[in-house]
């Protein structure tokens, strides 16, 4: 009977990430905790995303000499 148990044949199990590394407890910058919805962690990483889209209209703005509206065709 125990032969006939180890003939089985080989399925292959499902490549997964290891299940026993918890996400990061604070923030790599500060000490807040990542967390959904409007808490002080994700207010910031939305301002300091508003502010490489800013930097990035100026730059567009003193390369073309034309306003960011012009570039996006709303003015002529």
């Amino acid at each position: 009977m125990a032969a006939a148990e180890d003939a089985k044949p080989a399925t292959r199990e499902k490549n997964t990430a290891p299940q026993d590394s918890p996400a990061p407890a604070t923030s790599a910058t500060t000490d807040d905790t990542p967390d959904f919805g409007w808490s002080a962690y994700a207010e910031r990483v939305n301002g300091r995303f508003a502010m490489v889209g800013l930097t990035a209209i100026l730059v567009i703005e003193l390369l073309t000499h034309d306003s960011f509206l012009v570039w996006l065709g709303w003015l002529w």
